[in-house]
């Protein structure tokens, strides 16, 4: 049965999706032309420059998920969900000033490798299948089901064969041109996205009669981003103490975010190019949010919030021009979905292939492994996907939210205290890398299956929870490394000498600048 938005559907909108399709695949083909080495296809030869990075990450963060789900939030409780947003500035600064530094110094592929250097061979195994865990699940799963969400939303068709078609597609560019063909393709499709997300911003706001007539149509606290410590849904203490968890594993530890900074041509564009991102994401209010918000006005009634960006597609737009909605649900999948592909890929060739399989691999080897592990987080994906797609009792925001909340704990924990505390001993990061991390992952299997919060009250805000999991993980880690009787504690020279690597004149500029922007825009909204 097809769907209002696909009965829409002219010879034009197929027409441009044809196009948008045929100059893809062009950019991707021109980006992996040259001759493939590991280097190229996992750090893109260590050439991005800043708005490369930029546009990359934000491509990888983005994903088919924050469409629908900041305009589901943004029509059923107003703007609170841009915290999820702007406030991962203060994280993506820890990336840019502390993490990157002591990464590029390192000079790793991965972060597995990175702790490797640290505490040895041990914990960078634990570490490897620990991120091909989290990369297979946070990144490829969830976001290979919103995608499949939005294509059952659009099409009417079923979740098993859209995902299927899907991860094919985005999996193509991962499988043959690796990081530096994905990173031109997100250049492209994110100045795509902000074009068709303001385009959908302006005829909304057309239709209820401008900024004033919008602020006035909707509850008061719509526009608040601090909500009461009492509200059920995002209280301020929960997005306080429970996002930086999710933050901190997500910009600074995650090697699908983190991947594109490696792959920087220098320390200072990579740390550019992370400012670029937190820039970018003030973009999220008047592409996304507000879609919701006057969703909400034009529409008071949808019995599902999910279908709000949908609903607003299907009658705003005009006839001819769907298909760049349609597009632009393509690109977002395409940047999510071949960036984790290739992290992926990256983090299985590097740590697990060339470090324990077959260390003296040739580089026709790696990136046939490169290739066929690409294939196989296909499979698992769209597995994964049609697992989540059964989760009942939850929002798709408080979905992707909550997940993500369940497996930042160990990796938040152990990152912090091996940055900023050298006491730090290999016993504790693997222990909590191991036994933290199953029960993390237990606690949230409890959550999302068994126990789940629509049928049981007894559990906290699933933001707290993690919160409580981390702060639990952090005091066992230290009580270990204090009573540690032979401790292994490992800092190597190149990392010391990431001291030497001071912020530019231009990226203290940047920063200092963003800062007060946004602390002037959480005034404006609290």
């Amino acid at each position: 049965m097809l769907s209002p938005l696909a009965e829409k559907l002219t010879w034009l909108d197929y027409a441009i999706v044809g196009i948008y399709l045929i100059v893809l695949l062009v950019i991707g083909y021109r980006a992996s032309r040259q001759k493939n080495t590991d280097e190229t296809l996992f750090l893109a030869n260590k050439s991005l420059d800043w708005y490369s990075i930029g546009f990359n990450m934000w491509g990888t963060n983005v994903g088919p998920s924050m469409l629908l789900a900041f305009a589901s939030i943004g029509y059923s409780t107003g703007i609170v969900a841009v915290n999820f947003e702007w406030y991962a500035f203060v994280f993506l600064f820890l990336l840019a000033i502390v993490f990157a530094p002591k990464y590029i110094a390192s000079k790793v592929s991965t972060m597995p490798e990175f702790m490797g250097k640290r505490y040895g061979d041990s914990t960078q195994n634990i570490l490897a299948w620990y991120a091909l865990i989290k990369i297979l699940i946070s990144w490829l799963s969830l976001g290979l089901f919103s995608g499949g969400f939005l294509v059952r939303q659009i099409l009417g068709v079923p979740m098993a064969p859209a995902v299927i078609v899907l991860v094919l597609f985005a999996g193509l560019f991962a499988y043959m041109g690796g990081l530096k063909a994905i990173a031109k393709v997100n250049v492209f499709q994110m100045i795509l996205l902000i074009g068709v997300s303001t385009t959908l911003t302006i005829l909304g706001l057309q239709k209820v009669g401008g900024i004033s007539n919008m602020y006035q149509q909707v509850p008061a606290d719509f526009w608040t981003l601090i909500h009461p410590a009492n509200d059920t849904k995002y209280p301020w203490p929960a997005i306080l103490l429970g996002y930086p968890v999710s933050a901190i594993a997500f910009f600074c530890t995650d090697q699908a975010m983190v991947q594109s900074v490696l792959g920087a041509r220098t320390l200072e564009q990579g740390q550019l190019g992370v400012n670029f991102i937190a820039w970018l994401k003030i973009l999220s209010l008047p592409l996304f949010i507000l879609t919701g918000v006057i969703c909400h006005i034009l529409f008071p009634n949808l019995t599902d919030p999910s279908m709000a960006y949908m609903t607003m597609v299907t009658n705003l737009f005009p006839a001819g021009l769907n298909g760049l909605v349609i597009v632009v649900l393509i690109a977002v999948l395409v940047g999510t979905i071949g960036s984790s592909l290739n992290s992926l890929s990256t983090v299985f060739t590097m740590d697990v292939y060339v470090k324990k399989i077959n260390p003296s691999a040739s580089n026709e080897q790696i990136i046939k492994v490169g290739r066929l592990t690409v294939l196989a987080g296909c499979v698992f994906a769209v597995l994964m996907a049609l697992a989540i797609d059964s989760i009942k009792g939850l929002n798709l925001f408080d979905v992707f939210q909550s997940v993500l909340g369940f497996i930042a704990p160990p990796l938040s924990v152990v990152f912090l205290l091996t940055v900023f505390w050298k006491a730090m001993t290999q016993k504790a990061v693997n222990a909590i890398l191991s036994y933290g991390s199953a029960f993390s992952l237990g606690v949230g299997v409890l959550y999302l299956w068994v126990f789940t919060p629509d049928k049981y009250s007894f559990w906290p805000h699933y933001l707290l929870l993690s919160f409580f999991i981390f702060a639990f993980l952090a005091f066992v880690a230290v009580i270990i490394s204090i009573t540690d009787k032979n401790p292994i504690i490992h800092l190597s020279e190149k990392e010391e000498s990431s001291q030497e690597f001071k912020p530019s004149t231009r990226v203290i500029t940047l920063w200092t600048a963003l800062v007060v922007v946004m602390v002037s825009l959480y005034l404006f909204f609290s």
